[in-house]
Formats: structure tokens, sequence, C-alpha cells
């Protein structure tokens, strides 16, 4: 299937920068992998938009490189640079809150995106579980941005997450219920988010359409 390049919402980019990537995603070979997951991981951090969409491109570079030479350049140089920006994440989310959460959105991407033998990287199994452990600290729960963050990950990657390791899900669930619950001085959108987040997966990973309709007509207003 040809994807647009639209589809990938490069279009934020110089031209030669598009170019280097459309290349990339047809012929890995010939460009400088390095380069372009370092370009992708820099877009990431500061675009929230591509940050929700990168994982594609990640995908698509990573199948084009495998089977032109059975290679795996880019998907390396880019777990070692996520795993850079990993280490970094409290001295990142002291700096910029958005580039904090662009950080988390973009490796929850990944995770979603990049399998090995349609199975979740192993690598990334804890680095994720450990930035939603950090969104569901106090501090962060005060923040709507990062309550929000975490919601939409879970909503896109927790039943995958929790298959994998299913006491980091509950040790995860107990910092939220226990937030919802005693946590003073939470907006009332945080509120909301979180007790939707905690039926959601009492429900199985699965909102039943009266509780849909009742948080989503709640958002809304």
């Amino acid at each position: 299937m040809e994807n647009s390049t639209e589809d990938y919402k490069i279009q934020s980019f110089d031209l030669d920068t598009q170019m280097l990537l459309k290349t990339a995603l047809k012929d890995p070979s010939s460009v400088n992998l390095d380069k372009v997951s370092n370009i992708i991981v820099d877009q990431s951090l500061k675009d929230q938009v591509f940050s929700k969409e990168a994982g594609r491109i990640c995908y698509t570079i990573v199948q084009a490189e495998a089977k032109q030479n059975n290679g795996n350049v880019f998907r390396r140089n880019l777990l070692n640079r996520l795993q850079q920006e990993f280490k970094d994440r409290e001295e990142t989310r002291g700096r910029s809150l958005q580039e904090w959460v662009c950080y988390v959105t973009f490796i929850c991407n990944i995770y979603d995106y990049l399998k090995v033998n349609n199975m979740p990287m192993v690598a990334l199994v804890h680095p994720v579980y450990d930035c939603l452990m950090r969104l569901a600290q106090p501090d962060a729960l005060m923040n709507e941005e990062e309550v929000d963050c975490l919601v939409l990950q879970l909503h896109r990657i927790g039943e995958q997450l929790e298959k994998v390791n299913s006491q980091r899900m509950d040790e995860l669930f107990f910092l939220l219920r226990d937030g919802f619950l005693l946590q003073e001085g939470l907006s009332s959108m945080a509120r909301l988010l979180l007790l939707e987040i905690l039926e959601f997966r009492a429900g199985g990973w699965l909102l039943s359409s009266t509780a849909h309709k009742y948080y989503y007509s709640e958002i809304a207003d």
C-alpha cells in the first residue's frame, strides 16, 4: 500500500529534510540512517502532532531496511536515542513539560508500531512503564497535560502492556486509584479522566456506550 507523504505529517520539515525522509522510506540503505533517526526524534520532542505519527514512519523505514538488506541500523540507532532521552527524562520534564509529554507519546507510539515477530519489543516494556508510572505520581496528576497524556497512552497501548507485564499494570492502577480517591487539589478534568481510565480497564479495556456518552459529553462541556 502506497502512503502519500502527507500521511506521515512531514510537511513541517524543510524541503531537503523532506527529501531525505522520503528516500529513507523507500531506499533506506542510500541515506545516513543515524541522521534520519535523530531528525525523527528531534521533531517528535517538539511537535506533538508528529510525535503521534512518528511510529508509522519508523515502522515503514524498519520494514524497508529489513526487506532491502536484512539490516537493522535504523532500529538500533532509534533505540539508542530513545534510551538516551529516557535517561534524561527528569531533566526534560523539569525543563519543558511539553517536550516530556511529546517524549512519552513518541516512545509509546514506537512501542505500538515496532514489533519483533509480531510481539512488542521487550527492550521498551520497562521504559514505557517507567514513563507512565512517572505520569501517575502526585505532582504529575496536578498537571492536566500529563494526565491527558497518560490516559491517551493507556487507551492506545494499555491492553498490550498488560499482556506483557500485568504486575506493573496493577501497580500503575493502584497509583491512579489512590490519586483519584485521596489526592487533594486535582482539577475536575483530571478527576474525570482518571475515573474514565479506571473504568476503561475495569471493563476489560472497553467502555460501555453509556459510559462513553457520559465521559465524552462531560469532556465536551
